[in-house]
């Protein structure tokens, strides 16, 4: 746990109390606060109550007599498409508001820092996708590399509850825009852009709010190195915001599918190679195209963004790509679960948007396509090329007839069900088909979550296996 200093003996509010709240909770008592905290739903409150923290209804204005802080959960609208009740009571109250991510940064570093040999780091990585693979990644590498390491923010552990700070060690930390949008405090030693396609434009008020939020990740303090994916205007942008010359090593410009020219740091992957150029010379290459657990270009722009962590923080290259070969990937994320008879079955679950679903289809040469879903802002025009790619889609979700409406050129079959899609799916596959569910839609209409709806389709693949 990384107890939260700075609140001795102050009153702290939290709202939400889900994993990160309770971790947030647990943190500030640790750090010497009173904590007092809501939740809308009744699990939430009494999951808080069993840990022993004072419940108080956080929307009442006069619940924040004497309250110093109130810390939200990351899910909790706080400005788009309306403030929180128990937010905007905290503004009328004049009681500033933060995330764990805020706290977080404001506590990490503490009077032991001055008796390491090497300083801890933390690496912060966010982007509309690719953002968990990269973190996963650059832990992944940073451990078989025998660098200390945790991995914690939107993946895995809630950031305060983290184990303390060690000589040498680096944490990961994956960031969505929830998280960057409202951090006090943003200071990270490595910062990542993936790369920016549009989504949860409702929450940013659009496409301006969400990149606004994503770049205060590069601005709140300055983070001493940025790898910026520059296949978008968006990070073209902040790339050449941040730098000071042509030449300025602190930026590391990475991209998926062209050449970067120029005399600064670049790390590109261009046909399965990736490519490592400074100055204006090649210093490294690494063939990707036979690395089972990074497939596709979506893939092979993760691995120059962990590349390029890895490089800025002092790795070799040799060890860098072994660590790249021995990568078996995310669950839910182009995560191989079965192959028989010249069929593979690939649940990118994790393909929410049509940006990542785009990806996910241009990764396999012939693709059986389970789609479907709750269907995000902005429809599904931006499918592109790797529509060339499937032989059939299989519809699911409570809306299926009207997703397969829009799939133009693609011979689309409603099924409604996982079971019914899998099912189809299967007994029409052939040698060299793969079967992909990467649904370019949201989950919620039939599943809690994506986990949830990826889970079924590994299970109804092996049942039928």
């Amino acid at each position: 746990m990384i107890p939260v200093r700075g609140h001795e003996g102050q009153t702290v509010a939290v709202l939400g109390l889900g994993r990160s709240g309770r971790a947030t909770a647990a943190a500030l008592k640790a750090g010497g606060a009173q904590v007092v905290a809501w939740d809308d739903g009744p699990s939430g409150r009494e999951a808080a109550e069993a840990q022993g923290i004072e419940l108080r209804d956080l929307t009442r204005a006069s619940a924040y007599e004497g309250v110093s802080l109130l810390v939200t959960s990351p899910g909790i609208p706080h400005l788009y498409p309306a403030p929180h009740a128990a937010i905007a009571a905290a503004w009328e109250a004049g009681v500033p508001v933060d995330n764990d991510i805020g706290l977080f940064f404001r506590s990490y570093a503490t009077e032991d820092f001055d008796q390491f040999d090497t300083l801890p780091r933390v690496v912060a990585i966010t982007g509309s996708n690719g953002k968990s693979t990269t973190s996963a990644l650059v832990h992944h590498i940073l451990i078989e590399n025998g660098r200390p390491a945790q991995l914690a923010g939107n993946i895995g552990r809630g950031v305060l509850d983290l184990d303390p700070p060690h000589d040498g060690e680096v944490v990961v930390l994956e960031l969505s825009s929830y998280q960057t949008e409202l951090a006090r405090a943003l200071t990270p030693d490595i910062a990542v852009l993936t790369n920016l396609s549009p989504d949860h434009l409702d929450r940013h008020a659009g496409p301006g709010g969400y990149f606004a939020a994503k770049r205060r990740l590069f601005s709140e303090g300055g983070p001493d190195r940025a790898v910026i994916g520059v296949d978008e205007n968006e990070g073209r942008y902040l790339a050449n915001q941040l730098a000071i010359a042509a030449a300025d090593d602190r930026v590391i410009a990475i991209s998926s599918g062209r050449k970067l020219t120029g005399p600064g740091w670049n790390v590109f992957a261009r046909k399965g190679f990736l490519s490592e150029y400074r100055k204006g010379r090649q210093v490294a290459s690494v063939d990707l195209r036979d690395i089972p657990g990074l497939p596709g270009a979506h893939n092979h722009q993760n691995a120059c963004a962990a590349w390029s962590v890895a490089r800025a923080l002092g790795l070799g290259p040799r060890g860098i790509e072994a660590a790249l070969r021995s990568y078996s990937g995310l669950p839910h994320r182009s995560q191989r679960v079965a192959e028989r008879d010249g069929v593979a079955f690939v649940n990118d679950s994790k393909a929410t948007n049509v940006d990542a679903a785009a990806k996910a289809l241009a990764a396999f040469p012939r693709i059986r396509w389970i789609c479907g879903g709750l269907e995000k802002e902005g429809g599904l025009s931006g499918l592109g090329e790797g529509l060339a790619n499937v032989a059939k889609a299989y519809v699911i979700g409570r809306e299926a007839e009207a997703f397969a409406v829009k799939l133009s050129g693609v011979e689309a079959e409603v099924c409604g069900s996982m079971v019914v899609a899998v099912e189809r799916a299967m007994a029409e596959a052939e040698p060299g088909d793969t079967v992909l569910l990467a649904p370019a839609a949201a989950s919620f209409d039939q599943y809690d979550n994506f986990e949830q709806r990826g889970e079924d389709f590994a299970s109804e693949v092996k049942a039928r296996l």
